[in-house]
């Protein structure tokens, strides 16, 4: 089929629709994984994917896993391991096998498809740990006994520590067992 730029753009709409729905790409992005510019990586990394298909002929699965894997590795610090690269993949292929075949009713019917079932952005927080939980206690402790009105204690200071004995001078200390 010859590709004209009105065909070629539905297919980056399907990039687009796959790569916007596929939770684990939401999550960096709105997780801030990709830095402050995560969008417009989200957004760059549509356009680098389509161009991916049209450079090279007869991808495999495995291949297409492979570029976005590293893809989100470099740009968003993210390794995939939840199983999602293979169904993404399979999409993105399925979608090329729509365009290169000149059926762009039916890809459009696959995007319409992917967007209507898009779920809601997922967001992830992280839930405060027992010891993070602890930490902050003792801050809160501290910030209290900082802030509070000096108070002379009553404590005396701890004794100095003896003076160091000939083996300890040099850095060494020597143990012996008694008998």
């Amino acid at each position: 089929m010859a590709a004209s730029a009105a065909s070629r753009e539905v297919f980056t709409e399907g990039v687009r629709a796959v790569l916007q729905t596929w939770p684990v790409l939401q999550i960096a992005v709105d997780n801030g994984f990709g830095g402050v510019y995560g969008q417009q990586k989200a957004d760059w990394m549509v356009d680098v994917v389509q161009q991916y298909f049209h450079d090279n002929a007869d991808l495999q699965q495995y291949e297409v896993e492979d570029f976005i894997a590293e893809l989100m590795d470099q740009e968003f610090n993210t390794v995939v391991d939840d199983g999602s690269l293979p169904q993404v993949s399979a999409n993105l292929l399925q979608m090329f096998g729509q365009w290169r075949q000149g059926a762009l009713e039916q890809l459009k019917h696959t995007i319409n498809t992917l967007t209507q079932n898009k779920s809601q952005r997922a967001k992830v927080t992280a839930q405060p740990t027992q010891s993070d939980e602890e930490s902050n206690d003792e801050a809160q402790e501290m910030e209290c006994e900082a802030s509070g009105p000096s108070v002379s204690r009553t404590h005396p200071p701890p004794p100095p520590p003896p003076p160091p004995t000939q083996d300890e001078e040099d850095g060494w200390t020597v143990v012996r067992k008694k008998k």
